[in-house]
């Protein structure tokens, strides 16, 4: 997984997207559950984020459909922290 950003001034919030391509899960329910999953970690990560970024979240493997909740908590956690986007 892999992050992009950019700071967005004219907004008050950061947005965030989780893309995965049909190459790397071929099953669009399998491609939605592991959206479904990071975007609850960026939802429990929100409050210590800072404001006013716009966040791609770029998913290469289809590793994350059996991952534990707690693994991709810890990636997600890790890339965030690189990419200083903490307060």
């Amino acid at each position: 997984m892999t992050v992009k950003y950019i700071t967005n001034p004219r907004r008050k919030h950061s947005r965030f997207a989780v893309v995965i391509s049909k190459k790397v899960l071929k099953s669009a329910v399998h491609r939605n559950r592991v959206r479904r999953r990071v975007y609850e970690v960026i939802r429990a990560e929100l409050p210590m984020l800072k404001d006013n970024h716009d966040v791609a979240l770029i998913i290469f493997t289809a590793d994350f459909l059996h991952m534990e909740y707690k693994s991709i908590q810890n990636e997600v956690k890790r890339l965030f922290s690189q990419a200083n986007l903490y307060k």
